[in-house]
C-alpha cells in the first residue's frame, strides 16, 4: 500500500523505538544500581572490618611490650636464710630481698604508708619472678648482678603514656626557697605561677558547672516530687478503700520526706557553687590544689616540690625528692614547672608514685622491651604477671582431642553416606538430620557435654579431653556437610573408569575417589576446627571456666581456652587487663588466620583438575 504521497512508508523496528530505548536506558540505570549498591555494601563491610580490627590492634599492642626494673639485689646466702641448695633457695624469703633493693634506692623514704607505697611500684609477683631466676642461674648468689623484676601494672601503664597528660612550663626568674614552720615556700619576684594558677581557675569554673548541672537535676527532680505530692493530697481525701488509702498516705509520707532531702541538698550546691564562682571571679585570690584539681611539680635541680597552694608570685610545697637543706635560691635556668592534667583523685597512680618511678627511668634502671611474660605464662589475678601460654596450650591439646575424634568419624560417615548407603527414607531422615545439627546453637552440646560427659559418666571437669570431646560432637556435621559435598564433586568418570578396570567398590572409593576428594574434605575439616577454636559457650557449661594459673601438661590437667581466657580478662576492671584482652584476641586471630591459610595451601597442594 502507498501513502497519499504516493511513497513508500518504512515500519519502524521494536528494537529502535522510542519505547524501545526508554526500556533499555531503564536497564542500565538499575544494572548500574545494582552494581553501585554492591561496591557500597563491600565498602561499608571492609569499613567495619578495618574499624573492628584497628581497634583491637590499637588497644591490644601496648601489651607486647612491658617495662622491667633492673635493681641490684643483696642476694647473700645469709639475706635469704639459704645453704644454696635447690630446695633451700625456692623455700626462700625473696620478699624482703624485694622490698629492700627499691628502698634502698629512695632513703628518705620513711613513713610507713610511704614505704609501702614504694614497694607498690614493683609487681606483686616480682618476688617469684626473681626466685626462677636465682633457680635457672644460682651463680648470681653473693654477686653484685642486677637483675630485672616486673614493675607494676600502673607504672606500666604511666611508662606508656596511659595515665595523665602533662606539660612543661619554664621556669622565667629565680626563686627565694623560705623555710618556716608550716613547711616550704617558692617566692618569685615576678608572676611565674600565673599560669598554674590560671589552669586552678579553669578547673574550678569547670567544677562549678558541673554542680550547675547536678542543681538543675535535682531541681527537676524537685519539682515532679511536689507535682507527685499534690497528685496524692488530691487522691487520697476521695479513696474509699482503706487498704489504697494506706498505701497513698506511706507514699505522701516518703515523697514528703524526699522533698526535704532535694531542698537540703539544692542549698549545699548552692553555696558550695556560690564560694567556688567568687573564687574564680577574683584571679588575684590563691588557690589550695586539691585531688581533684590538676597536680603542679616544681622540678629544681634534683628535687621535686608538689605545689599544695599558689598564688601568682608564690607557691607552698612539699617535698617528693628533697631540696637541699642550703639552698636558699634556685635560678632561673635551674626550675621549672610540670603540670599533669588528670587529677590526682581520679587516677590510681599518685603524683609521688610518678616522681618515684621518673626518678628510676632518670638512673637507667627501667628498660623497655617484649613483654615475655605475655606469651610464657598462665593467668594471674595482677595483670603484670598474666600470660596467654596456659590458655594457648589448653586450646591445642583441646583441637587436638577434636581433631582426633571428628576428622575419622566424619570422613568415614560422608564415605558409607555418599557411596554406600542406600537411597531410602532412614537415610533421607539421617542426612535431614545431620544438616539440622549444623545448626543448632553450640551453647545445646555444651548442655549435653555436661548432662552426659560430667554428670553421667563423670569425667574430669574443665580437662582438654571432655572439653575436645564436645566440640568433636559440634564439629562433626560440618565435616560431614563438607566431605559429602567433596565426595559429590569428583566426576561419575573416574568411578566407571575404576570399576570397569576390575576394582571393588571399597577399592574405588580409596584410591581414586578419596584422594580427589581430600582438598576439600581437608579444607572443610580445618574451617570446622577454625570455628571450634572460637567457641565459649560449650566450654563454660563444662568447667573450662576456672581460674588456672599452670600450664596443662596432659589432656587431664585442668585448663582453659583463649576465647575463655579472653571473656575472663574482659570482666575485669583494671585497664592494663583491658590490654591484655585486646592483646589476647590478636593471638587468637593470629591462630584463625594460619589455620585458614593452611586450608588454602592444602587445597592448592593437593588439587587435581581434569
Amino acid at each position: 500500500m502507498t501513502d497519499l504521497t504516493g511513497g513508500n512508508v518504512e515500519k519502524a523496528s521494536i528494537h529502535t523505538s522510542d519505547d524501545a530505548r526508554s526500556r533499555l536506558a531503564k536497564r542500565y540505570r538499575g544494572e548500574s544500581l545494582f552494581k553501585w549498591l554492591g561496591r557500597s555494601a563491600i565498602g561499608v563491610s571492609v569499613a567495619f572490618l578495618l574499624l573492628l580490627l584497628s581497634t583491637v590492634v590499637f588497644q591490644g599492642m601496648p601489651a607486647f611490650t612491658f617495662n622491667f626494673v633492673n635493681l641490684p639485689f643483696e642476694l647473700t646466702k645469709e639475706k635469704l636464710d639459704t645453704d644454696g641448695s635447690y630446695d633451700s633457695l625456692r623455700k626462700a624469703n625473696y620478699d624482703a630481698v624485694v622490698r629492700d633493693a627499691i628502698r634502698d634506692q629512695f632513703p628518705s623514704v620513711t613513713g610507713r604508708s610511704e614505704k609501702r607505697a614504694l614497694s607498690g611500684l614493683l609487681s606483686s609477683g616480682a618476688p617469684v619472678y626473681l626466685r626462677q631466676q636465682v633457680l635457672d642461674d644460682p651463680s648470681v648468689l653473693g654477686s653484685d648482678k642486677r637483675l630485672e623484676i616486673p614493675i607494676s601494672d600502673f607504672a606500666d601503664l604511666y611508662l606508656k603514656g596511659q595515665i595523665t597528660n602533662d606539660s612543661i612550663i619554664e621556669g622565667n626568674g629565680a626563686l627565694q626557697v623560705d623555710r618556716n614552720d608550716k613547711g616550704l615556700r617558692l617566692i618569685a619576684d615576678e608572676p611565674v605561677f600565673a599560669d598554674a594558677l590560671a589552669r586552678a581557675k579553669e578547673a574550678l569554673k569547670n567544677q562549678a558547672a558541673s554542680m550547675r548541672d547536678q542543681q538543675s537535676g535535682l531541681q527537676l527532680s524537685l519539682n515532679k516530687t511536689r507535682g507527685d505530692i499534690e497528685a496524692l493530697q488530691g487522691r487520697i481525701p476521695a479513696e474509699t478503700n482503706a487498704n489504697v488509702k494506706s498505701r497513698l498516705e506511706a507514699e505522701l509520707e516518703r515523697s514528703q520526706s524526699d522533698i526535704s532531702v532535694l531542698e537540703a541538698r539544692i542549698k549545699q550546691l548552692e553555696e558550695q557553687t556560690n564560694a567556688i564562682e567568687s573564687r574564680v571571679a577574683n584571679p588575684g585570690l590563691g588557690e589550695k590544689l586539691t585531688g581533684e584539681m590538676l597536680s603542679v611539680l616544681v622540678y629544681a635541680n634534683d628535687a621535686v616540690l608538689k605545689v599544695e597552694q599558689v598564688t601568682s608570685t608564690t607557691a607552698n610545697v612539699v617535698e617528693y625528692m628533697p631540696l637541699n637543706e642550703a639552698t636558699t635560691s634556685i635560678a632561673a635556668n635551674q626550675w621549672n614547672i610540670r603540670v599533669l592534667e588528670v587529677p590526682e583523685a581520679n587516677r590510681k597512680f599518685t603524683d609521688q608514685e610518678i616522681v618515684w618511678t621518673d626518678e628510676l627511668v632518670e638512673r637507667g634502671y627501667v628498660r623497655s622491651g617484649l613483654n615475655t611474660i605475655f606469651f610464657t605464662r598462665g593467668a594471674s589475678r595482677e595483670p603484670e604477671m598474666a600470660g596467654v601460654l596456659g590458655a594457648a596450650v589448653g586450646s591445642a591439646l583441646t583441637l587436638i582431642v577434636t581433631l582426633l575424634l571428628s576428622f575419622p568419624l566424619g570422613v568415614a560417615a560422608a564415605i558409607y553416606l555418599e557411596e554406600f548407603a542406600p537411597k531410602n527414607r532412614w537415610t533421607t531422615l539421617i542426612e535431614v538430620n545431620i544438616n539440622n545439627l549444623a545448626a543448632v546453637p553450640s551453647i545445646v552440646f555444651g548442655l549435653l557435654g555436661l548432662a552426659v560427659f560430667l554428670n553421667y559418666f563423670e569425667l574430669d571437669r574443665s580437662a582438654p579431653y571432655v572439653g575436645g570431646m564436645v566440640l568433636a560432637l559440634m564439629t562433626l556435621p560440618t565435616i560431614i556437610i563438607a566431605s559429602r559435598a567433596a565426595l559429590r564433586a569428583v566426576p561419575p568418570s573416574i568411578r566407571e573408569a575404576a570399576l570397569g578396570i576390575g576394582a571393588s567398590r571399597l577399592q574405588t572409593v580409596l584410591h581414586h575417589v578419596l584422594p580427589l576428594a581430600m582438598p576439600g574434605i581437608l579444607t572443610g575439616t580445618i574451617i570446622g576446627m577454625a570455628q571450634a577454636l572460637g567457641e565459649t559457650a560449650p566450654l563454660l557449661m563444662i568447667g573450662m571456666v576456672a581460674f588456672v594459673v599452670d600450664i596443662p601438661m596432659g589432656f587431664s590437667d585442668p585448663s582453659t581456652v583463649l576465647p575463655v581466657q579472653i571473656f575472663m580478662w574482659a570482666d575485669f576492671p583494671e585497664p592494663a587487663f583491658q590490654q591484655r584482652t585486646s592483646a589476647a584476641i590478636m593471638v587468637l586471630l593470629g591462630f584463625l588466620i594460619a589455620m585458614n591459610a593452611l586450608a588454602v595451601v592444602l587445597r592448592k597442594r593437593f588439587e587435581r583438575r581434569w
